[in-house]
């Protein structure tokens, strides 16, 4: 049996059980990877808003310490009485909020959200290799999200030793108030998200590999392909790692081992552990912790290389450099994590060669910032909500990026670690521009998922909003922390010293509000849109990869019939022949399905 007709019974079966789908099987346990995308996207959200909450929950703290807050008794309960917060439970919700952002929202909110959804449409797939699996790390991850949420309402507090859970806070329960259950169900809720991410990168590494329809070589693939696969690459190599260290941790607390505790006195008693370090604890957690920056950004990169190019109307600038410096990323990403470890008393020597690692990282992060540049210079650029976001990231990228030349410097770092300095550079460069990706693929696929289009407008609105507020916020906190505010204190007014911070702290948290509310705008164009947007056409925005071949009605295994097989690379836009016309009359892209015309030449990226 050819290739062809596998394909064409495959389809036939699919379309027989299809009749049979019962919304059960539909739209809860879905094993369409376009169905799970949504999952994922709609949990993700949801999450978002929570940890959003929290964020501004905490920044009311540090703009007016010594005011009373209605809300905090109503959202807080004992830990907010007379509407003065407790000071255990801001480090809980700091804690919570860094958890929530970094795992449940912008790891699920890109992979999970844009790897499940264009893998199989971009290389030529029925759908990823195990639909099972698929589904499986889906409900994993809600499973995980189910128990972090539920931590927050533990009896004696979620979890407060930081989202980075050194010990001892987190290895002895009688520590703190949320070092109890709290602490356990945070340790519970993220092995369930490893085992989900594991199950999900295997997945999409084995259908990359596997599945790509015929003519789509590894040359062939869009950016985003090569983004979402090299991620789930660093996925596989580095959670297992976190796992362990999470793994010892429990039997810490709950085993009497030692791994990280060593000469303990709580209250005068003496613990017996001996012989094991917290800084071990670090290495452990840090060696997960850097590559995630990464697995939180690639795929936002990827994103915007796709959205950009589109929108300028040109190939993408450089495609083997981009490709080259996303391998050079996920390769140096795993060997510079004792930077985030200076200060634990680190050998100078080996200090001065995390250093080195870490300033090299600058050079592919530079080529991918350039090769954006290059590829918007003189495109014929067409401004829609996607493309501002994509611009918006390479932005932060580069104000963000800028500071991590200081913190990667060991003898720089040491003066301002654990000050604002630290959160501005690294909501910057991870948080703003990892969700700037976000929405980016949201507005640019929001046709393919729901085959709908968004509110234009809303979007530059929520698009303008979103970078002022984001800017305003992350800005000023890089002068706080070069003043040596230290974070995680929930009131600075104790140090007189600090005294003359208060206004912008006061200014941050009135930014912070502003960026809140543009996501109102945006929460509202994507849920009204999704019922009463304008229907979509096949391919809106003129775009070359095979997603925008398959109808807009879904269909499980995306294209009716035969699958279409692949000519050229993604980025043949304003392509001419040798009269300066463009090869298809009239249009100024060319599919990847479309043959090369007689006399044509394929694009040497």
């Amino acid at each position: 049996m050819s290739v062809t007709q596998g394909d064409n019974h495959d389809h036939d079966h699919d379309d027989h059980g299809h009749h049979k789908e019962t919304f059960i099987t539909k739209y809860i346990f879905s094993q369409d990877h376009k169905m799970i995308s949504k999952q994922y996207l709609i949990t993700g959200l949801i999450m978002g808003i929570i940890g959003i909450a929290m964020s501004l929950l905490f920044r009311m703290q540090l703009a007016w310490p010594d005011h009373q807050f209605t809300i905090y008794e109503i959202l807080l309960g004992k830990f907010g009485e007379d509407g003065v917060m407790d000071p255990g439970i801001y480090l809980a919700l700091v804690t919570i909020h860094g958890t929530i952002m970094v795992f449940f929202v912008l790891t699920a909110g890109l992979s999970g959200t844009f790897s499940n959804l264009l893998i199989p449409l971009q290389i030529g797939a029925r759908d990823m290799a195990s639909g099972f699996l698929n589904m499986i790390s889906y409900w994993l991850f809600f499973l995980s999200s189910i128990i972090m949420v539920l931590s927050l309402f533990a009896e004696a507090g979620p979890a407060s030793a930081g989202w980075t859970i050194y010990p001892p806070l987190s290895a002895l329960p009688q520590a703190i108030g949320g070092s109890g259950t709290g602490m356990t169900l945070w340790l519970v809720s993220m092995a369930i998200f490893i085992a989900s991410s594991l199950l999900g990168s295997l997945n999409y590494v084995v259908t990359v590999i596997n599945l790509r329809t015929k003519g789509m070589s590894m040359t062939r693939l869009p950016l985003t392909i090569w983004a979402f696969f090299v991620t789930a690459i660093i996925g596989i190599v580095s959670f297992p790692v976190l796992l362990s260290a999470a793994l010892l941790l429990i039997m810490d607390r709950s085993f009497g081992t030692s791994f990280y505790l060593s000469d303990i006195y709580i209250q005068g008693e003496v613990l017996h552990n001996q012989g094991g370090s917290p800084v071990l604890f670090e290495h452990l957690f840090w060696f997960l912790g850097h590559p995630e920056v990464y697995i939180v950004l690639l795929p936002a990169l990827g994103i915007t290389s796709e959205i950009i190019a589109t929108n300028a109307r040109k190939p993408i600038f450089g495609y083997r450099a981009m490709v080259a410096s996303i391998l050079a990323i996920a390769f140096l990403s795993t060997i510079v994590w004792g930077h985030h470890m200076f200060v634990s008393g680190m050998n100078p020597f080996l200090g001065s060669v995390f250093t080195f690692t870490t300033l090299l990282i600058a050079i592919p992060s530079a080529v991918k910032a350039f090769n954006y540049i290059t590829t918007l210079w003189k495109g014929n650029l067409q401004f829609n909500p996607a493309m501002l976001f994509s611009i918006g990231l390479v932005s932060t990228f580069i104000t963000g990026g800028l500071t991590g030349i200081i913190l990667g410097d060991s003898t720089l770092d040491i003066n301002v670690h654990d000050t604002y300095f630290v959160v501005a550079h690294f909501h910057l460069v991870m948080g703003i521009s990892a969700l700037y990706g976000l929405f980016a693929g949201v507005y640019h696929w929001f046709p393919k998922m729901y085959g709908k289009m968004m509110n234009k407008n809303l979007g530059y609105v929520h698009f303008w909003v979103t970078a002022i507020g984001a800017y305003g916020v992350f800005f000023p906190m890089h002068f706080v922390g070069m003043a040596g505010l230290p974070r995680r204190y929930y009131t600075n007014s104790n140090f007189p010293y600090f005294d003359d911070l208060t206004d912008t702290n006061v200014l941050i948290t009135v930014f912070a509000f502003i960026a809140a509310a543009g996501q109102l705008v945006f929460l509202y164009n994507f849920i009204s849109s999704i019922f009463y947007g304008k229907k979509a056409v096949e391919n809106p925005w003129k775009s070359n990869t095979l997603e925008w071949t398959t109808p807009v009605e879904h269909l499980h295994g995306n294209w009716p019939g035969e699958i279409p097989h692949v000519y050229r690379w993604p980025y043949d836009y304003s392509k001419t022949n040798e009269n300066g016309e463009y090869v298809i009359a009239g249009q100024d892209f060319v599919s990847q399905i479309i043959p090369l015309q007689e006399g044509e030449e394929e694009m040497h990226h």
